[in-house]
């Protein structure tokens, strides 16, 4: 015979740990939500646990149904465990957890069809999150039988008390980065052409406003916006404004002279008062927190290190080398020289005689300073030479010729949409998944601005694009396919 009590003891014990698991998975959902933990964790791991601790609270909460209909002392029917106000034992607490019941099973399902949902509608049924935690400490504080027991008030303390540190960091979060993640990075928006400034020889300064200079989404030093010109081109321009400034984005384009069409329609055609389609702002050039810094800036290499130097507090350490063929080509320099006097070294290659001596200015800094370097590729290879590639930092806008083997066919798996599909040699897995009506997204198909990024859950991928160091690619298990292929026959991708 089954102990008469047992069901009591697995409806208590499934309860509170659904309670524990759905604080879990709010508080991890913060995480992802705030990116608070920022380059020093994983959001494919945030991502994973998130889902884990949601399905898991699902799961014991059925449990904890099913064993309210099995316990001989409460003898709930299935409309009154599924039904609220159809039982007369509490009535209102349990209609409470009924509703809480609910709406985590939308939150959840809201989850796995998050790739087809709009992301504004995804977004309010994914808070309802917030919402059902709530609701079960409602449901707990009311119906539990253990309530007055000093462990439960200790578990319900706890809970309570994350639940709401969850809440202030995700409102003090959303008050720094106004909600920057609200919206996706590649959605476009329509922005208008305040100011067309000329910022150096062959250098246009561009600010961009919504209409009636509405808040635009927060950016960190180091972001890029990606404009899609009406010739077809989509071109990615570093920020370098003020990030605090939430009402316009400043950019500043040079007049490349091997240009494709997209710095060329830009100097010749935009004009105050146009509209400009524009995707982002997007960061895979953060800057991370170090004792010091060691800035190399190329040309208009210079733009998201002008505003990194530019949000640093007064007392960092940090130095800036910016080298260019002359001072009247070289946007922002006197600014800055005029502004950092001690830190910054303008090297124009018609006011020195000497050569840039780059070995000797890493050497003499500290050893622990991180180096940022944007600018022509020949000046990246030679300032990646010289420092650890744990300490370098490099932002392409011009993809890297990489050696690869001919490429052979690959059967991409599909995770999240239960689907296969067979890549032949020819053809970039972008392409292919696109054409299998996948949820992917890709702007620039070079493998240098990251907007294609997808979750590697199996196989080995082999990275050819230019966006980040390999092995930080690795760490972080992504790949972007635009570009990249795979050195396994099967590759898992979570899409």
């Amino acid at each position: 015979m089954i102990d008469p009590h047992l069901w009591w003891y697995v409806t208590r014990a499934s309860a509170i740990i659904a309670w524990a698991l759905m604080t879990g998975s709010v508080l991890w959902g913060i995480l992802l939500s705030t990116r608070v933990l920022r380059r020093i964790d994983s959001p494919a791991w945030l991502q994973d646990l998130h889902r884990y601790l949601g399905g898991a609270a699902l799961v014991m909460v059925g449990l904890h149904l099913v064993s309210l209909m099995l316990d001989p002392w409460l003898k709930f029917t299935a409309a009154e465990a599924l039904v609220p106000f159809a039982t007369d034992f509490k009535p209102l607490p349990v209609a409470l957890g009924i509703l809480a019941f609910y709406l985590l099973v939308a939150v959840q399902g809201s989850s796995l069809l998050m790739q087809r949902l709009p992301r504004r509608f995804w977004k309010f049924l994914h808070r309802a999150s917030y919402l059902t935690v709530l609701l079960v400490s409602l449901h707990a504080g009311f119906t539990g039988t253990d309530v007055g027991t000093w462990w439960y008030r200790a578990v319900a303390i706890t809970l309570i008390g994350l639940s709401t540190l969850a809440v202030i960091v995700r409102m003090l979060a959303g008050a720094r980065f106004g909600g920057s993640r609200a919206e996706h990075p590649q959605q476009k928006r329509s922005l208008i052409v305040v100011s067309v400034t000329t910022v150096a020889d062959g250098v246009r300064g561009i600010r961009l406003e919504l209409p009636n200079r509405r808040r635009l989404p927060a950016w960190q030093p180091g972001a890029h916006l990606t404009l899609h010109l009406p010739n077809g081109l989509q071109r990615q321009y570093s920020l370098c404004g003020d990030p605090a400034e939430r009402h316009h984005y400043d950019i500043a384009v040079l007049h490349t002279r091997e240009s494709a069409g997209g710095s060329a329609w830009i100097h010749q055609n935009l004009l105050p008062g146009m509209t400009i389609e524009v995707s982002g702002p997007q960061n895979h050039f953060a800057r991370e927190p170090a004792p010091e810094y060691l800035f190399v800036a190329g040309g208009i290499g210079i733009t998201p290190i002008k505003a990194m130097i530019e949000s640093l507090p007064a007392h960092q350490v940090w130095r800036l080398i910016y080298a260019g063929r002359s001072r009247s080509t070289m946007a922002f320099a006197d600014d800055l020289a005029a502004r950092y006097p001690g830190p910054v070294r303008v090297h124009a290659a018609d006011e020195n005689d000497a050569v840039l001596h780059l070995a000797t200015i890493v050497a003499e800094g500290s050893p622990e300073a991180e180096v940022y370097c944007c600018g022509p590729e020949s000046l990246m290879t030679a300032v990646a030479a010289l420092v650890p590639a744990k300490r370098m930092h490099l932002e392409r806008f011009v993809a890297v010729r990489r050696a690869a083997p001919a490429a052979e066919p690959v059967l991409v798996s599909c995770r999240k949409s239960r689907r296969e599909v067979l890549v032949p040699a020819g053809q970039s897995i972008l392409t292919a998944l696109e054409q299998n009506g996948l949820p992917v997204l890709g702007s620039c198909r070079t493998g240098v601005c990251g907007t294609c990024e997808l979750r590697v859950v199996a196989g080995a991928p082999l990275h050819l694009d230019s966006v980040m160091d390999d092995a930080d690619k690795d760490r972080l298990r992504i790949i972007y396919p635009c570009v990249s292929r795979a050195s396994t026959p099967i590759l898992v991708l979570d899409v």
